[in-house]
């Protein structure tokens, strides 16, 4: 029997056994099985599913791109791990780079659908609960305020610190048991700098992406280690006692 056809494979026939891979694993990440900065060594996934550990590498490649591992040459990958300092300075780069990015785009004047799809769709999500459509629409939005920008050294810098931000958020939200009405009072805010955008106020409208920006760090220190249920907590401590604090080990 063929590793993709075994029965203890998370692999289906339709989908490719790396995506199936990448699937269970993002699950194991947000459902909290697999904790901020544990180990994710490919030989122990590859036993677990009767896979070659190539196609674990390829999963594993897969969730760097999203964000929710991070990945250093010769050593395994890691769930991304934010402390509460890092968290802090990361809204704060995010505020100066999406500022920026709302001034050239105000000042150049740019066709703002993108953004107003982003928007809308947030919105629904709120409507629906649905708290992962909420998190990839909120994500859109503000890679798209940057893709308008057109300038790829901004738009390089702001995807370094998004893509990772957002699926450690989305982590945390999911173990604290928030749903999509949490963010409800953030969108006006975006439609807010919409309007800004459209009415070409290049210094209103970084004024107003850095103070929203730095009210959204809110929400991310509402969701912070110190909410997450008991059990993770002590799953997290636990980990932390067997691999020592700092996430670069081997």
């Amino acid at each position: 029997m063929s590793a993709q056809d075994s029965p203890n494979s998370p692999s289906n026939p339709t989908k490719l056994v790396k995506l199936n891979l990448a699937d269970h694993l993002r699950a194991e990440i947000i459902e909290g099985r697999l904790v901020p900065g544990e180990r994710i060594p490919e030989g122990k996934w590859a036993a677990r599913f009767d896979v070659a550990q190539a196609s674990v590498r390829e999963a594993i490649h897969i969730l760097t791109d999203e964000g929710f591992v991070t990945k250093q040459a010769g050593r395994s990958a890691r769930v991304t791990s934010f402390n509460k300092d890092d968290v802090g300075q990361l809204y704060a780069v995010r505020a100066v780079l999406e500022g920026l990015a709302a001034r050239i785009v105000a000042h150049q004047g740019r066709d703002l659908a993108p953004l107003q799809e982003a928007a809308d769709g947030m919105v629904a999500s709120v409507d629906a609960g649905d708290l992962d459509r909420l998190l990839d629409w909120d994500m859109a939005f503000h890679l798209r305020l940057c893709e308008l920008a057109d300038n790829p050294i901004l738009l390089d810098h702001v995807r370094r610190i998004l893509i990772p931000l957002f699926a450690f958020v989305r982590m945390r939200a999911h173990a604290t048991g928030q749903g999509a009405n949490a963010w409800a009072r953030d969108l006006p805010s975006h439609q807010q700098i919409i309007n800004l955008l459209r009415d070409r106020q290049p210094a209103a409208a970084e004024q107003y992406v850095q103070g929203a920006i730095a009210r959204y760090s809110e929400m991310a220190f509402a969701v912070w280690e110190n909410q997450l249920p008991a059990a993770m907590r002590k799953k997290t401590a636990v980990h932390k006692l067997l691999n020592g604090s700092s996430p670069e080990g081997a």
